[in-house]
């Protein structure tokens, strides 16, 4: 269907009017208007409220994965030591991705219906193996957990790791992310999440320690970070920029700053709490082993031994809505309630339930 009438999928999620809005100017040619450097700049300055950062930002056109790639690709070389902190499909995916790039990849494996939360053994392992670079997504959206990254963070200063890289896609927006007090070397988030904007742009909030690696390693790529660092105060990107998607997430963390930011992160855990209480009562059981590590932008539930994900999913969809599915060793045995950005709405969410309500009585639970 190509609109959701009741749509709680964990990304993208569902955009407002106004941020719509954005994509209905007729921009000139960014590359040669000052408006748009200073659209920039503007924006550059509200994600640094959010992300509670002095760092500077690279907008990339692309959605979250062209951050991820870019951060890692203009940051390692073949042979660098990577630990990789994996809890989840993100977490062993970028493992992965830091291999193909011919890191030595060592990862502290969790499973996957739990958090990080063994910290000896990142520490112990940190201490043997001595990396360059330590990799955590802070919220691993296929199972609904949220890793301890601040914890983490304490564990990469003390023990002097140059670089600390941290997929906050699902969490930047949705609950707090202080990049600079959680010591993140590479912030990495995207639009199609808690900022309700299009699949567009990644985002990477870069420290100053991060710039000078970027600069010994002179990654050359589409996706390098390299050519940002100086991109606003030469008034000149790498490639086209998009006005568009620039606006639009303007747009949408004017929207998040005007809100308060303790009152959208209030709003996320309401809409969590409520889903939670709500799925529960229905018989269902959640993901995580525990719950206090479910994140508030994205609920995990097992699906019923009883039904098959398919004709849930089927169940679900001819009454107008649409949740995620789960991915990898997931698929099939979870489901995903997306509640961030304007989909963290209790009204939506109690429509959302009592459909959800009908849907297993039709497979029949």
């Amino acid at each position: 269907m190509h609109t959701y009438d009741i749509p709680l999928v964990p990304g993208p999620t569902a955009v407002s009017q106004k941020v719509l809005a954005a994509y209905q100017v007729d921009y000139g040619s960014a590359d040669l208007e000052p408006e748009y450097f200073a659209l920039y700049a503007d924006t550059q300055a509200l994600l640094r409220q959010i992300m509670s950062t002095g760092n500077q930002m690279a907008l990339m056109s692309g959605e979250g994965m062209v951050a991820l790639w870019g951060a890692l690709k203009s940051c390692l070389q073949s042979g660098d030591k990577v630990l990789a902190i994996a809890t989840g499909v993100f977490g062993y995916g970028i493992a992965d991705l830091a291999g193909s790039i011919g890191a030595q990849v060592e990862t502290v494996a969790f499973e996957y219906d739990e958090a990080a939360t063994d910290l000896e053994q990142i520490e112990s392992t940190i201490r043997r193996f001595r990396p360059k670079m330590v990799t955590l997504v802070h919220c691993e959206t296929p199972s609904g957990i949220v890793n301890p990254a601040a914890e983490i963070g304490t564990l990469v200063r003390q023990h002097n790791v140059p670089l600390y890289y941290v997929d906050a896609v699902s969490s930047i927006g949705g609950m707090p992310v202080p990049a600079d007090e959680w010591r993140i070397d590479l912030c990495l988030g995207g639009t199609q999440k808690a900022f309700s904007s299009l699949p567009d742009l990644g985002i990477v909030a870069v420290s100053g320690q991060a710039w000078e690696v970027i600069k010994a390693v002179d990654y050359q790529g589409y996706d390098a970070l390299a050519p940002f660092h100086t991109a606003l105060g030469d008034a000149y990107f790498p490639y086209t920029p998009n006005w568009h998607a620039t606006a639009a997430l303007y747009t949408a963390c004017s929207l998040l700053i005007d809100e308060g930011l303790e009152a959208v992160f209030a709003r996320h855990h309401r809409a969590a709490a409520r889903c939670r209480e709500r799925v529960q009562a229905m018989g269902l059981s959640l993901f995580p082993q525990d719950p206090a590590t479910s994140a508030p932008t994205v609920t995990a539930v097992r699906v019923p031994d009883s039904a098959s994900w398919n004709d849930l999913d089927g169940a679900l969809r001819r009454r107008g809505m649409v949740v995620g599915g789960s991915h990898g060793p997931l698929a099939d045995k979870v489901f995903r309630i997306g509640h961030m950005g304007m989909q963290a709405d209790l009204d939506l969410l109690e429509r959302g339930m009592n459909t959800l309500a009908e849907a297993l009585n039709d497979v029949g639970l």
